[in-house]
């Protein structure tokens, strides 16, 4: 007789020892597999109660169909986080390093409505107006850059040295942001993601786009920025501010562990070796390991029942994309037909509205390595890598390689540098070359010599 239990049984390290009991996303545990959390999380149904950080509980959907059903159903699945229940009863701390990811601002992140509609239609115009030829030559440049820094050490952390930096530098010229103002807009982003100091990292966010805003308003100029606060939208301050929160995080954080997760790919499996098929590569990590693992947080507008679960009014549901993308009931659907399908730029009303850009970026980053450096190889066993913890996103803490150093750099002809502004396919007048310190001023010195 056979009497060895078919129960699913946590993942080591798992609190979540009885039916119901919320299963932890933050800690070293989940950040190393969190693929058998998310086995484990499927005999719970559709959705699974979770922890998103100690006294922050919430439901998380695991299920391909029903995530889609939430993200398309924007009369019962709200946004606004003014709805949420255990905040507004005091049952969260006010320094819950998920907080600032969470809490209201006024974006298109977080409305519903024609407010989502004036704020999200200001992004998606003014970011039509980006040329992205000029946009691939601004990341093959800021790569060129940064390659040159580690290039003939014959070793780099090609995730600190390069994804982490590559993002940022683009952005600043994308957004018009001087480096003393990008430099604190990467430190508040890391912070709240990493949930390390949170409360802080928030502040000075808040304070750099601020002063960005302030900056743009007295001087505009030929940028995302500007164009912003030039739409028909007129978004007042306090909008543009938190406008800027939502898409320079979403450049900082989520780009970055885009890069550095499909890097990752193609340097530890053998089919992407030596840097071919990155569009693939590109797909296969934003299925199987996507940037923002665990996000989208929203709030029923109603009491109801959902994935076989009752759900009350104002409670916290988050969408696991990594968990829908690797449903085991997927690959037997016509989704997986379609290599663009995954969930990783979420759906709906809510979709990423920059995913070009994004992809552009990326695949501009990882050519541009791969071409310069061809025998770059991951430099210690895989199993040695470690990710950092945190309930939102999938992120390495660094991506040792190794390559044979190159000898001689070519410098650029001065002479035929490319402009250094956001240009417009509409025609746009030619913005002004801001002032940069720090590592912006050191890529400026460098291009020119």
């Amino acid at each position: 007789m056979n009497t060895e239990s078919t129960a699913p049984v946590p993942p080591p390290g798992c609190p979540a020892h009885a039916t119901g009991e919320p299963v932890p996303l933050h800690g070293a545990e989940f950040a190393a597999d969190p693929q058998a959390y998310y086995e484990y999380m499927r005999h719970y149904g559709p959705t699974a109660p979770v922890e998103l950080a100690p006294g922050v509980e919430a439901t998380l959907v695991t299920d391909y169909s029903a995530a889609l059903q939430l993200l398309q159903n924007a009369g019962a699945f709200r946004k606004d986080s003014r709805r949420w229940r255990d905040f507004n009863e005091g049952e969260i701390s006010p320094d819950s390093p998920v907080l600032p990811l969470l809490v209201y601002r006024p974006n298109a992140m977080f409305t519903d409505g024609a407010d989502h509609m004036r704020l999200r239609q200001a992004i998606t115009d003014s970011f039509a107006r980006v040329d992205s030829h000029w946009l691939s030559q601004s990341a093959e440049r800021v790569s060129n850059y940064l390659i040159a820094q580690f290039h003939t050490r014959g070793s780099a952390d090609l995730l600190n040295d390069y994804a982490k930096l590559l993002p940022l530098f683009v952005f600043n010229e994308l957004f018009g942001c001087p480096a003393e103002i990008g430099d604190r807009v990467l430190f508040g982003i890391s912070g709240i993601f990493d949930g390390v100091n949170a409360e802080k990292a928030n502040e000075v966010l808040g304070q750099a786009v601020g002063e960005l805003v302030a900056l743009k308003r007295s001087r505009p100029g030929d940028d995302v920025t500007s164009w912003l606060m030039q739409h028909q939208a007129r978004l007042t301050n306090e909008e543009m501010a938190h406008q800027l929160v939502l898409l320079l995080g979403a450049g900082a954080e989520p780009l970055r562990n885009l890069i550095s997760n499909t890097l990752h790919l193609l340097l530890t499996n053998d089919r992407y070796a030596a840097g071919g098929l990155i569009e693939e590569a590109i797909d296969t990590t934003l299925w199987k390991n996507p940037p923002m693992a665990n996000y989208a947080p929203h709030y029923p507008a109603a009491d109801m029942e959902f994935g076989g679960q009752k759900l009350a009014a104002g409670d916290l549901v988050l969408v696991s994309f990594a968990a829908a993308n690797t449903d085991p009931a997927l690959a037997a659907s016509r989704h997986a037909s379609s290599n663009r399908s995954h969930l990783a730029w979420s759906a709906g009303p809510h979709a990423c509205p920059a995913k070009d850009p994004a992809r552009l970026i990326t695949v501009t980053a990882i050519e541009n390595l791969f071409n310069r450096l061809p025998d770059v190889e991951l430099a210690v066993p895989e199993d040695s890598l470690t990710w950092r913890p945190g309930p939102f996103n999938r992120a390495l803490a660094a991506l040792p390689a190794r390559f044979t150093p190159v000898r001689a750099a070519r410098q650029p002809d001065p002479q035929h540098r490319p402009e250094t502004t956001a240009r417009s396919d509409q025609g746009g007048g030619q913005g002004r070359q801001q002032e940069r310190g720090g590592l912006w001023s050191s890529f400026l010195s460098w291009w020119k010599a």
